[in-house]
């Protein structure tokens, strides 16, 4: 126990030095309602009225006061804009960042150590009420023999979470809004659910110098401290925590760790394999469990993809979402191999092999719905990483059926265009952009518009990630000589009007699809360039002769996600009508972000397309039979009424669903 940090608060009870503001009766309740043990008792309550013990009792050794976990509540807010009543701590002159790095939702005591104030001084001292307030509870909680605190929030004067950081300050301990706090769920899976729910403290972060950042809600119980100490073997940094923002915490670590079933056994045959990792005796390991939570807190929180990055020492897995890298937890050294294991055991990879890369897949049940996890593995020069791919099949449609196109979010003009292309009998549209650009979603909405049962359509996928009624879905099987050409020519001679293939990868697959969208039928299909122009060089450049290409080719849609500005938190944001004519923006109103508690503290909340239409016209085609350069057919194109990717963005920005910033960081390479 001698490398287990505790607070230092088991000391002898109040000496009459504590000068009160009000007067008291010589019998003070405590903030639990308990009053104070004659004898030493590790787990005592907190005081949270006004009157100090009468002198002579002082000497006894009474034990550390801890906060009652019937008091300690949520914090809605962040702390660190200061209660509404007199500011107390406010952001610009708030207490002091923890020590080392700055943590959201982390705010450190303003006087280390435990302080000689009573705890409605500290209520004054911060601002949050006035003498005289406090002096009318304390009489109150006389006269009803109850906790000082629990009259204050019942009256109205404290919020619960200025409650649990008032009892922070009072004994010099860190307070944690988990409101706002940034979870380490590689520190969070140190303890079982049963221990943490049992001690009410959930370990949720790691400070620089290593130790355990511990949430309470007895952040002075040193038991529970040493226990939790002994069962992760680190120090333990306490912190003062809202009960009931512990227990949501706690609701939702459990249905994250009941909430993924099992895993979808797609090959019956190696089901014996799969049921040694599985077994009743891996369920509780701590590895099991980290993965399984780590993947569960992934889709909760809507992220695309999981990567866990080996680095110096720990591990740290990092979430995508809304298209930007998020950390997510740190994984320790010890545990990091484990982890990594596991994962290649689920997508039946071979966990010996660490020097080349791999990728395989797997399937999960996350509260009753599908989720796919594609896997690859990377050699890296510090350890083995790996990137998860989440295809969340249940997360509900992006597209409305009934309105396919229009819920795109397309402009007037786009949509016109791009409706017209995929209602011809014949042709190619292709649609281009990174990977995670939406490209299967803008597919997904031409195939559900065409869907009316009267034509015959057919896919080709890797993999089906919506399946929709009425349409022939095929997804390639490699292992089984299943790719997209051989599957292509078979769909050829199946009698299809309208094909999509899931992607143009390699010149077979696009020679087929050309020919294809030659001889009577509609094909739709994805390139990854980086506007609509490109995509025709990029044809070409895979040996696709250039008539076939201004032949097959109508129209091209070049897209991009770029994220929404939260509507609870943006702002107006303050630019000169100089800068603003620079970006083709004068006279618009525009707005940047702040960050809040619904978004994370981003600013941004959800993601929108921008799009780039191009129709192959008859100066086009012949732009291609001449081998014409990319740039003069942008420009043909723009006479014709083709609008930029980053014209699109500036018209989001006008009508206040983006910012300028992430207009210019998803376009600026296409200016």
């Amino acid at each position: 126990m001698g490398d287990i940090a505790t607070p230092t608060v088991a000391t002898p009870a109040e000496a009459p030095a504590e000068r009160p503001p009000v007067p008291r009766s010589p019998t003070p309740p405590t903030l639990a309602g308990e009053q104070p043990p004659p004898a030493p008792a590790p787990e005592a309550t907190a005081p949270a009225n006004e009157a100090p013990a009468p002198a002579p009792e002082a000497p006894a050794p009474a034990p550390a006061p801890a906060v009652s976990t019937s008091q300690a509540s949520p914090a809605a807010e962040e702390p660190s804009e200061g209660p509404p009543e007199k500011g107390g701590e406010r952001r610009e002159n708030g207490p002091r960042k923890p020590v080392g790095a700055e943590q959201k939702g982390l705010y450190p005591p303003r006087h280390p150590g435990r302080s000689q104030r009573m705890i409605g001084e500290v209520v004054v001292d911060l601002g949050l009420a006035d003498a005289e307030t406090v002096e009318e509870a304390v009489t109150a909680a006389r006269a009803q023999g109850r906790p000082t605190g629990v009259v204050l929030v019942e009256r109205g004067i404290l919020r619960h979470d200025q409650l649990a950081r008032v009892v922070a300050e009072r004994f010099g301990l860190d307070f944690v809004d988990l409101s706002v706090f940034d979870l380490d769920m590689g520190a969070v899976n140190l303890i079982g659910f049963q221990a943490a729910k049992r001690y009410q403290a959930v370990p949720v972060g790691f400070t620089e110098d290593g130790a355990l950042l511990l949430a309470m809600a007895n952040p002075t119980n040193v038991l529970t401290i040493d226990d939790v100490g002994m069962m992760t073997g680190r120090r333990i940094r306490p912190a003062a925590a809202s009960v009931e923002d512990l227990n949501l915490l706690l609701t939702r670590l459990a249905r994250m760790d009941e909430s993924i079933e099992d895993l979808v056994d797609e090959e019956p045959e190696e089901q014996g394999e799969r049921d040694v990792s599985l077994d009743d005796a891996d369920e509780d390991a701590p590895v099991i469990k980290l993965v399984h939570s780590l993947v569960a807190q992934a889709v909760q929180q809507g992220a695309s993809d999981i990567h866990v990055n080996p680095e110096e020492g720990d591990t740290r897995v990092l979430y995508r979402v809304d298209g930007v890298l998020v950390p997510a937890a740190t994984v320790k050294r010890r545990m990091a191999m484990g982890v990594v294991s596991r994962i290649k055991i689920m997508a039946d990879l071979d966990i010996s092999e660490r020097r080349v890369p791999q990728d395989g897949r797997f399937a999960l049940n996350l509260e009753g719905r599908r989720v796919d996890i594609r896997v690859v593995t990377l050699p890296l020069v510090k350890g083995e990483g790996v990137v998860m791919r989440i295809l969340d099949k249940g997360a509900g449609m992006l597209v409305d059926p009934q309105d396919a196109l229009a819920s795109l979010g397309m402009e007037g003009k786009d949509r016109e265009r791009f409706s017209r292309a995929i209602h011809r009998p014949n042709g190619a549209v292709l649609v281009t952009g990174p990977t995670g650009s939406g490209k299967s979603t803008t597919l997904y909405a031409a195939l559900h518009t065409l869907n009316d049962g009267e034509r015959s359509i057919l896919t080709i996928e890797d993999p089906v990630e919506q399946q929709i009624p009425g349409v022939k879905q095929m997804q390639i099987a490699p292992k089984a000589g299943v790719t997209f050409d051989v599957g292509l020519r078979s769909m050829l001679r199946a009698d299809p009007d309208v094909i999509m293939v899931g992607e143009i990868r390699d010149r077979e697959t696009a020679h087929i699809a050309v020919e294809a969208a030659m001889t009577g039928h509609l094909v739709l299909s994805t390139l990854h360039t980086r506007d609509a122009p490109s995509a025709l060089g990029r044809l070409i450049d895979m040996g696709i002769e250039p008539f076939l290409v201004s032949s097959a080719v109508d129209c091209i849609v070049a897209q991009r996600l770029v994220r929404m500005l939260c509507p609870h938190c943006k702002r107006r944001q303050q630019l000169s009508e100089h800068v603003l004519a620079e970006h083709d923006l004068a006279g618009a109103t525009v707005y940047e972000p702040v960050g809040c508690s619904r978004c994370s503290g981003s600013g941004y909340r959800g993601r929108l397309a921008l799009y780039e239409v191009m129709t192959v016209s008859e100066r086009i085609r012949a732009m291609i039979l001449e081998r014409a350069s990319v740039d003069d057919m942008v420009a043909v194109a723009q006479q014709e009424g083709m609008r930029r990717l980053r014209e699109d963005g500036l018209g989001r920005v006008r009508d206040g669903s983006t910012s300028i910033a992430e207009i210019e960081r998803m376009t600026s390479s296409l200016l």
